[in-house]
Order: C-alpha cells, then sequence, then structure tokens
C-alpha cells in the first residue's frame, strides 16, 4: 500500500480538522520506501515523518526511536516475505531442495526490491541493525540450507562450505534483482518485465546452486 492509502482516524485525536494518522499497513509501507530511497542515516525522524503523513514527534511517541520504528518496518516487511516464500518438502532430495529453496529466495526478491535495496546498504556495516537482520532473519534463513549441505558433503554430492561462502553464494545475487542502473549498464533493458526479472531469478538460482554442487570447485579454507 502507497501514498494512495486509505487514512483512518485514531481515537482520542483532537479536531476534526487534524490529520488523520495512516493506517499501520500504510505506515510500515512508506517507512520501506524511505529507508530504502535514503538509507538509515539519511532517514531523520524528521523527514519520515513528513513522508508519513504525521507529527514530527510521531515515531517517538509510538515507537519510541527511530531505531524501534525501523526494526517494526524489517519485520513487517521480512515477515511478509518469508511468508510468502514457497514451501519446501524438507524430505526432497537435498540437492533439490536447495535449488528449490534459493530459487524461491530469489523470486520473492523480485517482488520486494525495496528490501533489498536495504539488505544492501546495511550488510556493508557493522551496527546493531546488522546484528538485529543477522539473529532474526538470516541465520534462520540459512540454517535449513546448512543442514542441507552438510549431509550433501557427508555423501560425497558436494564440497565443504563454510557458512560464510554459503551467504556470500547465495545473498548478494540478490543484488541481480534490483532495477540498478549497473544493470542497465550491463545490457538489461530499461522496460524489463516482471516476467523476464522471474525468469533471471531461476537463472540466477541455478547458476548458484549448480556451483554449489561442482565437487571440483575446491574446498573451504580450513574446512
Amino acid at each position: 500500500m502507497g501514498a494512495t492509502a486509505e487514512f483512518a482516524r485514531r481515537p482520542g485525536r483532537p479536531g476534526a480538522d487534524t490529520p488523520a494518522v495512516p493506517e499501520e499497513e500504510a505506515i510500515m509501507q512508506r517507512g520501506l520506501e524511505a529507508f530504502a530511497e535514503l538509507g538509515y542515516d539519511r532517514a531523520s525522524a524528521r523527514e519520515l515523518a513528513r513522508r508519513l503523513g504525521v507529527s514530527h514527534n510521531f515515531i517517538n511517541d509510538r515507537y519510541g526511536a527511530k531505531a524501534a520504528f525501523w526494526r517494526a518496518v524489517m519485520d513487517a516487511a521480512l515477515g511478509a516475505q518469508l511468508a510468502g516464500l514457497p514451501q519446501v518438502d524438507p524430505s526432497a532430495d537435498d540437492a533439490e531442495y536447495l535449488r528449490r529453496a534459493i530459487t524461491g529466495f530469489y523470486r520473492s526478491a523480485v517482488d520486494t526490491p525495496l528490501i533489498g535495496r536495504i539488505f544492501v546498504d546495511e550488510l556493508s556495516q557493522d551496527t546493531e541493525r546488522l546484528e538485529y537482520l543477522y539473529e532474526r532473519y538470516i541465520a534462520p534463513t540459512l540454517q535449513p540450507m546448512m543442514a542441507a549441505i552438510e549431509r550433501l558433503v557427508a555423501s560425497g554430492r558436494m564440497t565443504p562450505i563454510s557458512m560464510d561462502v554459503l551467504f556470500f553464494a547465495v545473498i548478494p545475487p540478490v543484488a541481480g534483482m534490483l532495477d540498478t542502473p549497473l544493470a542497465r549498464r550491463l545490457g538489461r533493458p530499461a522496460n524489463f518485465s516482471s516476467e523476464q526479472l522471474t525468469a533471471t531469478a531461476e537463472t540466477l538460482a541455478a547458476v548458484v546452486v549448480n556451483g554449489l554442487l561442482a565437487t571440483g570447485a575446491g574446498g573451504c579454507p580450513g574446512a
């Protein structure tokens, strides 16, 4: 829901001419748009309030601080994204499980490019926000993949791989789902359709999974 969202008056707000506070879903969406465009540091509480269409003290009054508002925005966005991921049968062959899980992850990135932009920004900084994303979302997402990989390694179908290598093999390609000036310079048409992005997601997943399953690719240092 974007800037055209319906507003609803909160109980107890004074004055019939006082602007109504947006519904929570609209607040979360506008917050996501602001953090994706500006980054955390440039998204001041005052600028956020302006974009939300609320009073300058709204974020502190409702959420306690900008950091708490950022966490609420990420919980809303990532919770919805994870809920929308296709369910992969854990009893499936481990290689097929890995393929379906990564493909589903990339496909979801097509529909949620704002989250991808925030991740690109946050993963390069050692902050409490990164710790929050790691503990709440990144590690729980990678753990099932690591379990499948451990079984593939034990059966000789895959070279040993550490968690950090798995992360950087799987997550950074999400940038390929974003409509960026670099992608266009690399040959992506300006009018790239959602169907073409979905096909790109499937191609990226195939490249990543095939690379992970290449047993001649050498091992990880210390593995």
